[in-house]
């Protein structure tokens, strides 16, 4: 009996440190990846250049020709698909929690099409570009508050479809009424984009990102009681609903900040936080940023395969996450679809 209960004191601090271990490898090859792309993303088009020049560009030394190339072209747009990226990561993995769904997602749920909507709005109203995140942020609340919460998981991705839909189309009639010169401005928001992207946008929605990484961050404490539910969460103390009403704001504003830089980006949502879960297991205050680092390196890749790797010219990120999104959604409602089989005898 005493060996027994050596070897199980032992086996625990060795998982834990294999698991520990796990994650910080994950964590440095991520932060390892994203450098590159990011280097990858600052050399390369139609005015190459090596790392070095790049890197003294971004910094405003060097060649005029070349630091207006990198510091107002290539280096907004990379920042614009990590942030947005990060974002949506994030989301993801904070939406899937508090509804208890792995098919939960800002895409899915109709957020990211209420924060195109509200984007869009805005545009029309001919606002500065400062308040576009406002304005996506208001959007999404709308979109993720349309339904309702506490469904089932098909019956999520049909109402949650059924709300994007309807979403894009008011956004397609509201691009259809828009003058010209304002229609190629926000056609943007009904595939994905970071075509473009200038330095106001990332920093006014960037900054606010940050905000609400760090509240996310800081209210994981909540979400981890949460999961114990509801019963459970209110004999600690916990007021449930205020909790999840707050958590859920959290999670459209990142999603809706996302938006307001990239548009209605899919797949990443949904697909980074079962990725950081299958590598780091239970969730942790450490695989929620992972899972916005991961997002950030997806989205950026996604990006870099869009401007080099295929022969389109223009074609919008959204259209390669949508692609990779497609196969995987499906994947995920077979997998709950499909009811659990019990032996008899």
């Amino acid at each position: 009996m005493s060996a027994a209960v050596v070897s199980t004191v032992r086996t625990k601090p060795t998982s834990r440190a294999q698991v520990r271990r796990r994650v910080l490898l994950f964590a440095v090859s991520a932060l390892a990846l994203l450098f590159v792309l990011l280097i990858v993303s600052l050399t390369t088009g139609e005015m190459p250049m090596p790392a070095g020049t790049a890197l003294r560009a971004l910094a405003g030394l060097g060649d005029p020709g070349d630091v207006l190339v990198v510091q107002q072209f290539r280096a907004p747009r990379s920042v614009a698909a990590i942030v947005a990226g990060a974002g949506l990561g994030a989301a993801g993995c904070v939406l899937q929690r508090l509804f208890r769904n792995p098919l939960a997602s800002p895409d899915v749920m109709g957020v990211t099409g209420g924060a195109s909507l509200g984007a869009v709005a805005l545009i029309a109203a001919g606002a500065s570009q400062t308040l576009i995140p406002v304005g996506a942020l208001g959007g999404g609340l709308l979109g993720v508050f349309a339904w309702g919460s506490g469904l089932a998981v098909t019956r999520l991705v049909l109402t949650g479809l059924a709300v994007q839909a309807g979403l894009a189309a008011a956004v397609n009639l509201m691009i259809v009424r828009f003058p010209a010169e304002l229609a190629g401005s926000a056609l943007q928001w009904t595939t994905g984009s970071v075509y473009g992207r200038t330095w106001t946008e990332v920093w006014g929605a960037g900054g606010a990102m940050v905000v609400a990484l760090a509240a996310a961050l800081v209210m994981h404490r909540r979400l981890a009681v949460l999961d114990l539910g509801d019963d459970s969460a209110g004999s600690l103390g916990l007021d449930t609903s205020r909790a999840r009403l707050q958590l859920l704001f959290v999670a459209v504003a990142l999603a809706s900040l996302a938006a307001a830089l990239a548009g209605p980006v899919t797949f990443v949502a949904l697909a980074v936080p079962h990725i950081v879960r299958f590598v780091t297991g239970p969730p942790t205050a450490t695989s929620l940023a992972l899972t916005g680092l991961t997002g950030a390196v997806l989205l950026l890749a996604s990006d870099l395969v869009v401007q080099h790797l295929l022969p389109i010219e223009g074609l919008p990120v959204g259209a390669v996450t949508a692609t990779l999104g497609a196969p995987w959604l499906l994947v995920l409602m077979l997998r709950q679809s499909t009811p659990v089989r019990r032996s008899h005898g």
